[in-house]
Order: structure tokens, then sequence, then C-alpha cells
């Protein structure tokens, strides 16, 4: 057992890096929130850390080829842009498979892996 704080922890932590598919208005604002799909029982989910958004390339484009065309605004299509929402999570002990079956089933995880716990790597 490993002392942080006054909360006792396992040594091991399995840590996994989870990629979100997450989709942005054409302004570049947030149109969800991918990691509230993954829907996992209490216990499950240690901790968890944010690590990045990556906005999709070319927000505003096609509002800038419709400028003065007289067509519609880009607006008004529906677009929505997709980029990725990265977190770190740390895993209860016996825990992972539950973890990744709901990572699968939410249907928004793009890409998903096991990490090293950062105690190792220091």
């Amino acid at each position: 057992m490993l002392t942080v704080g006054r909360e006792m922890r396992p040594l091991w932590v399995m840590r996994y890096r989870v990629t979100f598919r997450k989709r942005f208005s054409p302004e570049g604002e947030p149109a969800d929130d991918p990691k509230s799909l993954v829907s996992v029982l209490d216990g499950v989910i240690e901790d968890e850390e944010f690590v990045e958004i990556i906005e999709p390339a070319g927000l505003g484009v096609a509002e800038d080829l419709n400028e003065g065309s007289g067509s519609q605004e880009s607006n008004d299509n529906g677009f929505l842009g997709l980029g990725t929402e990265t977190w770190v999570y740390e895993i209860a002990e016996g825990r992972e498979k539950e973890f990744t079956d709901a990572l699968v089933e939410s249907e928004v995880v793009l890409d998903f892996e096991e990490v090293p716990d950062a105690s190792l790597t220091a």
C-alpha cells in the first residue's frame, strides 16, 4: 500500500489513457461531453486526470469559403467538427475489465491504452 495524503492506495495502480471523440460547433465551442457516456459502477474509477483537447482543423473554414458567395452560412447546415479529448484514469484493482468494457460500449472512445504508473517513470 502507498499512502497519499490520508488515503491508502494499492502500490500498483492500473492506469489507462483514453481518447474520446469530441464534437465542436462551427464556432469552436464544445458540443458534447463524451466522457459522461462511459457508464461504470461506483468504485471502478479511483481518479481521473484531464490531459488535452484537440480541436478539429478547419473550424470556420466553411464559413470563410461561403463568405460573399450568397450561399447559406455554414452555421445553418448542422456541421459539427470532430476533435478529441484525452484523459488518464486510475482504475480499482481487479475492475479493469469492467472499465474497458464500458469504454467499448460508450461508442465515443477512439483509443485506450494501459499506461505505466507515474511513480514508476519518475
